[in-house]
């Protein structure tokens, strides 16, 4: 079968290959892995909690409403990144057959309800639906939030993206230089003055407003093994831990596991949304294999 539910968890299989498969866990509707050819496209932590206790540690995250710790007024007492990584998501079923399609929604019956009531006044009504579509090539993920409420709400809107790799000193991003950062280590902002990003330390960046005609592009040695594709996400948050934050995270193992992962994330971050009653809001990752390498000027 295209699609197996397994009761926590969701397993998409390719029409064409059955070595190319993605599991999708119920809590949070985290994507946990992604395989092509039965190689495995997506970073996951071997002390990733997934027994829903806490929010996975790697694959695909999702972050909803709120992206880090905000001071904003009705965000303020929210843990990092909200609670749609920390919530069990209805499984919505299958809605398409090829290529093998489901969806996944999150409302605030379904939402971690102690997280959920410190965002605003904890009575803000919204439906997230999910779409996660695996193809031969890609795997994409599509959101759509809407405001169900009568008044207006604001939110934040991330995919955590852990992207697997061999190894984090011969990877390089581009397609970056030139675009507004804000460097969360150095709480400084500059303009990306490097051809490409290279990893040598720990590094959180969020890049604001970067045009979704470019295409990011995960490169080792040469040769381009992710490309990132973004559709109304005009954010993009790059991440890598180094030893010592890896060290500080209880879940993230091995410690030196780092060295085989890159956070490339798309999202809504630089600043928040604000949705009207009865409007929504979508947007769209997709993540292929290969490709030349493209370089995309400002």
């Amino acid at each position: 079968m295209a699609i197996e539910d397994f009761g926590d968890k969701v397993v998409l299989t390719s029409n064409t290959s059955s070595t190319t498969t993605a599991t999708i866990l119920k809590y949070g509707a985290t994507v946990t892995s992604w395989k092509v050819a039965n190689v495995e496209q997506l970073w996951l932590s071997d002390g990733a909690f997934l027994d829903g206790s806490k929010p996975v540690r790697g694959g695909i995250p999702l972050v909803f409403p709120v992206f880090g710790k905000s001071s904003n007024q009705g965000f303020e007492n929210l843990p990092q990144h909200g609670f749609a990584r920390n919530s069990t998501w209805e499984f919505l079923g299958q809605t398409k057959e090829n290529p093998p399609q489901v969806q996944f929604a999150l409302s605030p019956e379904q939402a971690n309800v102690d997280i959920y009531s410190k965002w605003d006044k904890g009575d803000n009504d919204f439906t997230l639906i999910l779409t996660i579509t695996l193809n031969d090539d890609n795997l994409t993920t599509n959101i759509e939030i809407q405001n169900v409420d009568s008044k207006p709400w604001k939110f934040n809107w991330l995919f955590h993206t852990y992207l697997k790799i061999s190894d984090i000193e011969d990877t390089l991003i581009n397609n970056l230089p030139g675009e507004t950062c804000y460097d969360q280590l150095l709480k400084e902002t500059y303009e990306e003055k490097a051809p490409a990003i290279d990893f040598n330390h720990e590094l959180d960046r969020i890049y604001k407003n970067v045009s979704t005609d470019k295409i990011l592009q995960v490169i080792e040695l040469g040769k381009v093994v992710h490309n990132v594709k973004r559709v109304n996400l005009p954010d993009v948050v790059v991440w890598n831990p180094w030893t010592e934050k890896a060290a500080g995270m209880s879940d993230f193992q091995p410690k030196d596991g780092f060295h085989k992962m890159v956070c490339i994330e798309p999202g809504y971050v630089h600043e928040l949304y604000e949705l009207k009653p009865g409007q929504s809001w979508t947007a769209e990752q997709i993540i292929y294999k290969g490709d030349a390498i493209k370089l995309q000027s400002i």
